[in-house]
């Protein structure tokens, strides 16, 4: 696991870009290096993870004629190593990203569709017209940010460390402000910052002078058919195996444990057979009485499984001082309150000595087990509207009465960030099936900008390399090819049946029988009067300064902290929160105002594309 960084053909200095690559020290602390040319440069900060030893970047072919730096993990690096030396090529170690430049000599730019893991990488070819080759995993686990004027390239893993690359302020992208309070983070390839993109997931870029930029869809696997066998067995024997080969590493390593099925199956599966002193659990709370506490349903999984369970508080009287650098580490907002407690999770998985932890993020959407979507599937009739509103930090109805006039008029004159969501969907639900559409939405759009890119930028904030078994493409695939009916139960409101089906008899009937409830940080408890994070939210949310910002009414906002104060509610709370990130995101990055322009009729799907 590394932070990588570059430029194609762009008038940045060594020194520029390693000013660059020292803004991702913290996801890379083991070792800084750096190879440029003529109109090129590549940089990585490593975490060692795989052959401490070895893994000197940028890795090198045979003739030194390709070079790579690499983010992620690889975890059919043995094979592929084999594979390639029984084709005369030879590795000065046993790392994983050492098998890049040889298998990219070999194949070209289908080398990614080689690799099982997550990654991002970045190759440079010097052996004819110099080539520069961007490829990101699959599932979006390993995110590249990019900036493209039609000439020049910039890339890095995290945007503090793109934005280092500029001349200039940043500037918002003018429909941002909509766009994320309509989806809780930007969706599809958009940031934030005009300008500044994201590679989607399964995508390989080739720059050169001669063609410029040009991006390519890899081809998706075919889906397994599920044959013979219980459902729930299939699925247990392969996110088992998936558990086991993501716990090999040079590295200690822990897993995350929530209280819910996911993260307890897959701290379950990691405790089966392990040697002793057996697996260490992590599970995150508040100091202090708040709803929602999930510690003893936590503690109860870790008794069972036998881990050595770490239990951290979090004190809620130091919000104001990590929100910023939270801020500042996820580059732009998510609204997801549970950014604060990832934070927080992770500095002690840190200090407690481990830089690898397995979480159960992504069963919710590969396995359908979120509310909106059995609500969406088993609705008769209109059901577009509420699953759309489902996404949101705040609802389209009440958000324009938040706006300043100008902005107002923009998004009214461009259409709403949920309006093309809702065209998308409708247009794609009119062939396939609900659940289809909205699984592939969900895995394909939804999770690598909200979940995927909060989870890597806030466990890399502390040089903890984070490994996703649910994000496995056997898992992932398995799960598409199941019916309908053991993803989502007919009856009862719940998803996951098959997921359930192969917990049971691993975990306490506690935890199998537990209403669904989100992991997330209690805030309509915390923001109220007399709270540290009540004083705070006032403070960043006062009029003077969100006057500077230009997009939102002063009074408006001032109308929705007295709301939150008087008759404090989820919808209130989660407003007034997604509110408070945006504003600190903006002056964090002294985010330069978008210049007011008429909408692109090209633009109006792109938020969800």
């Amino acid at each position: 696991m590394c932070r990588i960084h570059g430029h194609f053909d762009a008038d940045l200095s060594p020194h520029d870009m390693r000013a660059a690559g020292a803004l991702q020290r913290h996801g890379g602390p083991d070792e800084a290096r750096l190879a440029h040319g003529a109109g090129w440069a590549l940089g990585s900060n490593r975490l060692a993870i795989t052959d401490p030893a070895g893994g000197r970047q940028p890795y090198e072919g045979d003739d030194g004629r390709v070079k790579a730096v690499f983010n992620g993990e690889i975890y059919n690096h043995v094979e592929l190593r084999a594979q390639l030396r029984a084709r005369g090529h030879r590795f000065a170690d046993r790392c994983d990203g050492a098998v890049l430049p040889a298998l990219y000599q070999e194949h070209g730019r289908a080398f990614a569709e080689r690799l099982d893991g997550m990654f991002a990488v970045a190759l440079i070819d010097l052996r004819s017209e110099p080539t520069l080759v961007l490829a990101t995993d699959d599932a979006g686990m390993k995110p590249i940010y990019y900036r493209w004027d039609g000439r020049r390239l910039h890339f890095a893993s995290e945007l503090p460390a793109l934005l280092a690359m500029g001349r200039e302020r940043p500037t918002l992208w003018e429909p941002g402000l909509d766009s994320y309070l309509a989806t809780k983070t930007p969706f599809g390839e958009h940031t934030l910052v005009e300008g500044v993109q994201v590679l989607p997931p399964g995508t390989t870029a080739v720059c050169s002078r001669s063609r410029g930029l040009r991006l390519y869809r890899r081809p998706a696997p075919e889906r397994p058919a599920v044959t013979g066998g219980e459902p729930g067995e299939q699925v247990r024997e392969v996110l088992a195996e998936e558990v086991r080969r993501l716990t090999v590493a040079d590295a200690r390593v822990c897993a995350i444990t929530s209280g819910g099925l996911d993260s307890s199956l897959v701290t379950a599966l990691m405790a089966d057979g392990a040697p002793s002193p057996g697996v260490h659990s992590f599970n995150i709370a508040y100091r202090g009485e708040w709803p929602h506490d999930e510690r003893h349903f936590a503690r109860e999984v870790a008794q069972r499984a036998g881990t050595v369970h770490h239990q951290v508080e979090l004190d809620v009287a130091r919000f104001p001082e990590l929100l910023p650098a939270v801020a500042w580490h996820l580059g732009q907002p998510n609204a997801d309150p549970i950014t604060l407690s990832t934070y927080g999770l992770f500095e002690a998985v840190h200090q407690a000595g481990f830089k690898v932890a397995l979480t159960g993020d992504a069963a919710d959407e590969v396995f359908a087990g979120y509310g909106r979507i059995h609500a969406a599937v088993t609705t008769h009739g209109t059901w577009l509207p509420e699953y759309v509103d489902a996404l949101a930090a705040i609802p389209a109805e009440a958000r324009p009465r938040l706006y300043s006039v100008d902005y107002r008029a923009f998004v009214a004159d461009r259409g709403s960030a949920s309006d093309a969501i809702t065209e998308r969907l409708r247009q794609e639900a009119a062939h396939r099936s609900r659940l289809d559409v909205l699984t592939d939405f969900e895995t394909q759009v939804r999770l690598p900008a909200y979940h995927l890119r909060r989870v890597d930028h806030l466990s890399m904030a502390h040089a903890v390399e984070v490994r996703l078994p649910f994000c496995q493409r056997s898992v992932r695939e398995l799960a598409r090819a199941l019916p309908q009916h053991h993803r989502l139960s007919p009856e009862g409101g719940r998803g996951k049946v098959a997921l359930y089906a192969a917990a049971h008899g691993l975990l306490p009937r506690s935890v199998l029988e537990r209403p669904k409830q989100p992991f997330t940080l209690p805030i309509t408890a915390m923001l109220a009067p007399g709270t540290p994070l009540w004083a705070y939210t006032r403070e960043v949310l006062s009029p003077a300064r969100l006057r500077t910002g230009g997009q939102l009414d002063p009074t408006a906002v001032e109308r929705l902290l007295r709301a939150q104060q008087t008759r404090p509610a989820d919808c209130l709370a989660l407003a007034t929160w997604s509110l408070l990130m945006f504003e600190l995101w903006r002056e964090e990055f002294a985010v330069r105002r978008a210049a007011s322009r008429p909408a692109e009729a090209r633009e109006l799907l792109e938020v969800a594309s």
